[in-house]
């Protein structure tokens, strides 16, 4: 299939998906590129569709970005997944362990340039796992961010070169919590205390009554994406 065909396809699918279901669009997803992964943040989202990866196509690769900054509760739900589905992880590492880019950047990068800090330990990281893939599935949603009202169930991603599958973007808060219940599913107890947007620990905090709920990212400054979406 060559770029035209391929773009093509996604605009055609872009519409015919609107009103599916997530398991349907992932579904076709690894059906029609089997050389997919799903990039897994381990929150509410991601838990979600991990779920729904190991019934339709468990042996499509989940990576995690391993920034060395996550939360422990972070680390610990990871863990408890892993167990729970027998599967492993993809853990994908900055090529500057902390150390090194405190001697090469100063102390607390993430402080005076969280853009440049967020490069290092998630796009660079990024851009090279998916370099091995013709496709991968996030867990965005349309009412997360301004940023995000747009996307489609599936994409061209121009940043990464790649088909891109938003399965549950139509998706709200509550129909991820229902999913969650439902299911019985493991996820970040971290939610439970008022974190419903879990970064690194360095740049999350909780968010209080009647603040957006991406308002505990980067607080304080006017950034607003790690830069993994476009």
């Amino acid at each position: 299939m060559n770029f035209f065909e391929k773009e093509a396809l996604i605009r055609q699918k872009a519409e015919e998906f609107e009103n599916a279901s997530p398991e349907t669009v992932i579904r076709w997803a690894v059906e029609t590129f089997p050389n997919i992964t799903f990039a897994c943040s381990f929150g509410a989202e991601d838990v979600v569709l991990v779920d729904m990866l190991q019934k339709i196509s468990p042996k499509t690769d989940i990576f995690y970005l391993d920034t060395d900054f996550h939360f422990k509760e972070t680390y610990e739900t990871r863990d408890r997944m892993a167990e729970r589905y027998g599967i492993e992880f993809v853990q994908v590492k900055p090529e500057l362990t902390p150390e090194e880019q405190a001697e090469k950047h100063g102390d607390e990068l993430w402080k005076r340039d969280p853009n440049a800090c967020c490069n290092i330990r998630k796009v660079e990281p990024l851009t090279r796992i998916l370099g091995q893939y013709e496709a991968w599935i996030t867990g965005i949603r349309r009412d997360q961010a301004p940023t995000r009202a747009n996307a489609k169930k599936v994409e061209y991603d121009t940043k990464f070169g790649l088909v891109k599958f938003n399965p549950i973007a139509a998706w709200t808060s509550d129909d991820v919590w229902n999913y969650i219940r439902e299911n019985n599913l493991i996820y970040n107890p971290l939610h439970d205390r008022n974190y419903p947007s879990i970064g690194c620990e360095y740049c999350t905090r909780p968010v209080m009554p009647g603040e957006d709920p991406r308002a505990g990212r980067w607080s304080g400054t006017d950034k607003t994406e790690c830069g993994l979406h476009k």
